[in-house]
């Protein structure tokens, strides 16, 4: 039997491999009802609730994972304009952000900026008032579907440990699952290696890292 590497883990996978490490019983769907929270809210919860459990800590680590920074939902020199109120709205699926420290934009130096009140705000000058177009460096935060396939077994991993200690409490599972997460990350830290290009000057963004010496060019110059 073949299997295609096209198509990612879907959430439904990942919760069954989380329930089945702690124990529990495969769900066909993740089953969803729209409530009313206490502020009149209308909010989506999942029904069951051991698979709700199992499907939060799930994007509770997708989200904690993914704020490390990778090279999947790392983005450099990315521009944001100004509305009519000379402000810049936060964007929604931004985990960091960071003016870029790209050396032509070195007025940025006298700059530093955080979110406040869902705007960027300039600590530095005491504002979040913006003349320009700004340039930033982001961490976003991916759709499950969008994650490449090791850091979504490693999150799963990681979601079947925290999951064990909430709804077992057997620190004997809890050890065999960290052994696993342990593994897990492993692979996807090579995943990034590869991707990332790095090397011991540093991340290759840029064209500014050391390259060694290759001897066809010296020979490209007769």
């Amino acid at each position: 039997m073949l299997y295609s590497t096209t198509g990612s883990k879907t959430e439904l996978q990942a919760v069954n491999q989380i329930l089945a490490s702690v124990g529990q019983a495969p769900v066909t769907s993740i089953d969803t009802e729209t409530i009313t929270d206490q502020n009149g809210n209308q909010v989506t919860v999942v029904t069951n609730p051991d698979v709700a459990i199992a499907y939060d800590t799930l994007w509770e680590v997708s989200r904690e994972v993914q704020g490390e920074g990778w090279t999947f939902n790392k983005e450099f020199n990315v521009s944001y304009s100004p509305n009519s109120d000379k402000r810049i709205p936060w964007p929604n699926n931004i985990l960091q952000l960071d003016l870029s420290d790209d050396p032509r934009y070195i007025g940025y130096r006298e700059k530093d900026v955080v979110k406040r009140n869902g705007f960027l705000y300039d600590r530095m000058n005491h504002t979040d008032q913006w003349d320009e177009t700004v340039y930033c460096d982001i961490t976003i935060l991916q759709e499950w579907e969008d994650l490449p396939s090791p850091i979504q077994d490693y999150i799963t991993c990681r979601a079947a440990s925290v999951a064990s200690s909430r709804l077992v409490g057997d620190s004997a599972q809890y050890q065999i699952l960290q052994q696993k997460e342990a593994y897990a990350r492993a692979i996807a830290l090579e995943y990034e290696c590869n991707q990332g290009d790095y090397s011991m000057f540093g991340y290759p963004r840029q064209g500014t890292y050391y390259q060694s010496y290759q001897p066809y060019n010296t020979l490209q110059r007769f």
